[in-house]
């Protein structure tokens, strides 16, 4: 939004005041990825910069820890099971997530508070409770250190995002939609796939991705729930940063950090849909 030229001097001020903080908080933040991200090309198995790095010498500059990662059968077997573990999660927390929010959605639904604050918990109670409380019961039931227990585990998790998301979505949707459909005869999958999904497609697919990431990058539940066949890629840089460093974990760090902005990216562009969509915004 432009500062509008009738504008008081405090309220210039204040204006630039603003984005300067704004941008002094983001490059804090932001500082440790950037630090980060040239050393996983370091040619020696150094975790700071050399005298070649700092002077822009080829020399300084390697592929090797990238290669290494790829090359590495540890590595490779843990991307496959993040993948997998993602995957499936996210598919059961996107399912499960939407019919939630589509219930909590009816204003005649009973006890909608309690049930939005028990589907919502995982995102309150801290992980290291949450994994203990699975751990415990998962040995109960044999689901401990199975790739089962582990994808139940991650959509536990992942749910609340998509609940969210989708409830967001189902905020401004017109009801009468749905009484039309049935008024013409349509029956509920037919109008839940023809006009209720076609309209709040983005908040799935939102809360979806919120949910892949939020699987693809969980340390604190591998850690309790998964067996040495599960082991995931924050699971393997843990085990990596406690037993060997090596640079090879900024280089998976690195392509952590590229995945998560493709995916935010995504993320913006279907907030902007949705709200073209909604008419919040024009196209």
């Amino acid at each position: 939004m432009a500062l509008p030229s009738y504008a008081s001097p405090l309220e210039r001020t204040w204006y630039y005041s603003y984005r300067v903080i704004c941008g002094l908080i983001f490059f804090f933040l932001v500082a440790p990825i950037l630090v980060m991200i040239p050393l996983s090309f370091n040619a020696q198995p150094y975790f700071s910069y050399t005298t070649e790095m700092l002077t822009l010498q080829p020399e300084g500059y390697s592929l090797r820890w990238y290669e290494e990662f790829f090359n590495s059968s540890a590595w490779v077997t843990s991307i496959r099971n993040s993948v997998i573990i993602a995957f499936a999660s996210t598919f059961l927390a996107t399912c499960l997530g939407t019919l939630a929010a589509l219930g909590l959605s009816r204003s005649h639904m009973p006890f909608r508070g309690l049930i939005m604050g028990l589907l919502i918990s995982p995102m309150i109670v801290p992980l290291i409770i949450s994994a203990a409380g699975m751990f415990f019961f998962y040995s109960q039931i044999g689901l401990a250190q199975t790739f089962p227990g582990v994808i139940l585990a991650h959509t536990a998790l992942g749910t609340p995002f998509v609940v969210i998301t989708v409830t967001a979505t189902l905020t401004g949707f017109d009801h009468t939609l749905t009484r039309a459909s049935a008024s013409l005869g349509a029956p509920p999958q037919t109008t839940f796939f023809k006009v209720i999904l076609p309209l709040i497609t983005p908040g799935v697919i939102s809360g979806a991705l919120f949910a892949f990431i939020t699987s693809f990058d969980e340390v604190v539940i591998v850690l309790f729930v998964a067996g040495v066949e599960q082991r995931t890629i924050p699971r393997e840089m843990w085990s990596g940063i406690r037993e060997q460093i090596s640079p090879t974990i900024l280089a998976v760090a690195t392509i952590l950090v590229l995945i998560s902005i493709a995916l935010l990216t995504v993320l913006e562009l279907l907030r902007r849909r949705n709200e073209r969509m909604r008419g919040l915004s024009p196209s």
